[in-house]
């Protein structure tokens, strides 16, 4: 009896220990809903840092790093929130990498995740809103505000020579953010608005919307929604000869716009999405493209990007708690201290656990303003014969 005792205090031990070594991360991003064809690659951006700290060794005296998804529908708050709750309460995650829509970000922000200390980076919400959002420390994002894209596209629909316009938005946080930026910025530039008619992400049917835009007219239609119902109503509005010229923001992306809209309405497409150049850029697609990850796509340089912040900073508190890397993001995301790209990830590990100071560079030139708001470039593309083809970089 006493062997056998021995034996399961021995076990218990063991499996105590496999526990203490072992941190869960959550991944929340809309698996389903508007963008559920982009999301797979986001989270595989993150969770390839995620591989990269647990394969270092060097992590947390060789803590590994288990993700785990859920679900945030994109704009199902409700969806978010119980996805959230699960990842914290009965997954046991210290920390939230996502979510990805403004609206759910800010509702499981005010709901679950500042209720119960977790800190969250965001690779997607680019609400304006949340540069003066009070979340005590604990939001951050890495992907740049609306404010800025909203400027971008007025001045680069300006430089064409459009001076009239019709805008569709999606009804959510992140259309109405993003259009009253483009809104404010086309108008002081001498441009003319003909309507904004939101809608619904995810219906079938857009006609009346297309027909309502159609009949306000204007020289090209701005589409500021999600893929799913930005992309259909871009494809009626081609076919029935609406507009010939479509501008988009970075919620209608895919690398895959022929088939979603057809070739010929691709061609006509001209849009933003947050990206970086140079050396960080360059370095970045050596990395995706080893680990077989789609890395061009939108948000999953960010993705990576949130993921590795929150295991660096949990690597300088000495200790993986959710208080503890929240009052360490900054402190690794920002200078001074040694300059750490993607795929460097143990190095900038080694540096902290040492006792240094790092400067995460990251897969997109990461420079965190501060909680709640980030620096970051877009990038301006079109589609040649079907091919994604970036323009130029701002």
């Amino acid at each position: 009896m006493k062997k056998l005792l021995l034996a399961s205090t021995a076990l218990a031990f063991s499996a105590g220990m496999a526990i203490a070594n072992e941190i869960k991360i959550g991944v929340l991003l809309g698996f389903t809903g508007g963008i559920e064809s982009l999301t797979p690659h986001m989270a595989a951006g993150a969770e390839l840092a995620m591989r990269e700290v647990s394969e270092s060794g060097v992590f947390l005296e060789g803590t590994t790093v288990t993700p785990v998804r859920g679900d945030t529908g994109l704009t199902d708050n409700a969806l978010a929130q119980a996805s959230a709750e699960r990842l914290i309460s009965s997954d046991g995650v210290v920390a939230l990498m996502g979510p990805d829509g403004s609206g759910v970000t800010r509702a499981v922000l005010e709901n679950v995740a500042m209720a119960q200390g977790i800190p969250v980076i965001s690779p997607s919400a680019t609400s304006p809103a949340f540069s003066n959002f009070d979340s005590g420390g604990l939001f951050y994002r890495t992907a740049p505000s609306d404010a800025r894209q909203g400027q971008l596209l007025a001045e680069i629909i300006t430089e064409r020579g459009i001076n009239s316009v019709a805008v569709t938005y999606v009804n959510a946080d992140y259309g109405s953010g993003l259009t009253d930026a483009f809104v404010t910025n086309f108008e002081a530039l001498g441009g003319n608005v003909t309507v904004q008619v939101s809608h619904e992400d995810g219906r079938g049917d857009y006609s009346a919307e297309v027909g309502t835009l159609a009949a306000a007219g204007g020289d090209a239609l701005v589409v500021l929604g999600y893929l799913d119902g930005g992309g259909s109503i871009i494809r009626a509005a081609w076919e029935l000869g609406a507009f010939e010229s479509f501008f988009v923001g970075d919620g209608v992306f895919s690398e895959d716009m022929a088939n979603v809209v057809g070739a010929d309405a691709a061609a006509a497409i001209v849009g933003t999405s947050p990206a970086a150049s140079g050396e960080a850029a360059e370095n970045w697609e050596r990395v995706g493209t080893e680990a077989g990850i789609l890395w061009s796509s939108v948000f999953v340089g960010e993705s990576y990007d949130a993921a590795a912040l929150l295991l660096l900073a949990a690597q300088a508190a000495g200790e993986a708690t959710p208080q503890g890397i929240a009052a360490n993001v900054l402190r690794v995301a920002n200078g001074p201290g040694e300059e750490i790209m993607a795929g460097d990830l143990a190095r900038g590990l080694e540096i902290l656990a040492a006792g240094g100071e790092i400067n995460y560079i990251g897969a997109t030139g990461v420079n965190l303003i501060g909680p709640g708001e980030a620096a970051g470039g877009y990038r301006e593309y079109t589609f040649v014969d079907g091919v994604l083809t970036n323009i130029r970089f701002h």
